[in-house]
């Protein structure tokens, strides 16, 4: 298993040098979002801003503007909530095409607690026309995304979590697209969909719930915005029952944007994230499971939704 973000600067180290365009700029923490590779080889390509996220969205987005292609490095939690003016303003609004990296991203790696969760950034900036919004789910998945970023014209925030999480995608032959929903599993029972971490948990409960004789389609969500509108539709036409699964609040990510493109032609839809409460302290792992947000809480509510 290889972390997303090990993944994302391994790759970024290796463009970086072919391309001396490629800026690597971070806040005090090369090592957790893995950079130091980075910027012991590639010094000149490396802005270290010290604990001052706002101020490193400023400069990166002065160094977009100036023809530079740019991947500031942080926790999400404070790029998309201490940074957040700047992210709006320097970068969505400024139409400047920076990278933002948001490691941890939903629940705090480690059992941080409560100031470094992220449960809120999909909801936030969804509503910044012009930034876009990924979630890859492995390794190889966010290896494809960097190699599309890099020459990307628009800001993009890229949300991972911190620990190394196992293979979705058994080999590189899969299509990546911004915008477009991968089906890992085809079913008529119901829909499962995951962003991010979640995919993998989706997917472990479709193959669960095959077992049990019921039919899961399961979707990999990467891409929130651009939004996959067509395969959410086509899931409610052809399987009924769609269940969402984010590392995020309930209220304003995944299931939210499901629910809103639904709204005409509604479906049945269960939203599975975390509620409005202070989250449990724990572990990640410990955490999923308290909110049902892994396999077993999934084929759950699964056979819960489907019994009503």
């Amino acid at each position: 298993m290889i972390a997303c973000r090990k993944s994302f600067t391994d790759t970024l180290l290796e463009l970086a040098k072919q391309d001396k365009d490629i800026i690597a700029v971070t806040t005090d923490a090369r090592g957790s979002v893995t950079l130091n590779d980075f910027a012991d080889q590639l010094p000149e390509q490396f802005v270290e801003c010290g604990i001052a996220e706002q101020d490193a969205v400023g400069i990166a987005a002065g160094l977009a503007h100036s023809g530079k292609k740019v991947f500031a490095c942080g926790p999400a939690c404070f790029y998309v909530a201490r940074s957040l003016e700047q992210v709006k303003v320097d970068l969505a609004y400024s139409e400047n095409p920076v990278k933002i990296l948001g490691v941890s991203g939903g629940v705090a790696y480690g059992a941080l607690g409560a100031t470094h969760h992220s449960l809120h950034d999909i909801a936030a900036l969804r509503t910044f026309p012009g930034m876009n919004i990924v979630l890859p789910c492995d390794a190889r998945q966010t290896r494809k995304l960097v190699k599309l970023l890099v020459d990307f014209p628009h800001p993009v925030y890229v949300r991972v979590g911190r620990a190394a999480v196992p293979d979705v995608y058994e080999n590189d032959d899969f299509d990546f697209q911004l915008g477009k929903a991968n089906m890992l599993l085809d079913g008529k029972d119901l829909t499962i969909i995951g962003c991010g971490e979640t995919v993998y948990h989706a997917l472990q409960a479709g193959k669960m719930l095959k077992e049990q004789g019921i039919s899961a389609r399961v979707l990999d969500m990467s891409s929130l915005k651009p939004f996959d509108a067509e395969a959410i539709r086509k899931a409610a036409e052809e399987t009924g029952r769609i269940i969402t699964v984010e590392e995020h609040s309930q209220f304003g990510g995944l299931g939210a944007i499901v629910t809103e493109t639904l709204s005409e032609n509604p479906v049945p839809v269960r939203i599975l994230g975390i509620p409005d409460e202070n989250v449990v302290h724990g572990t990640n792992k410990e955490i999923f499971a308290h909110y049902g947000l892994d396999a077993d809480g999934i084929v759950k509510a699964a056979n819960d939704f489907l019994k009503k």
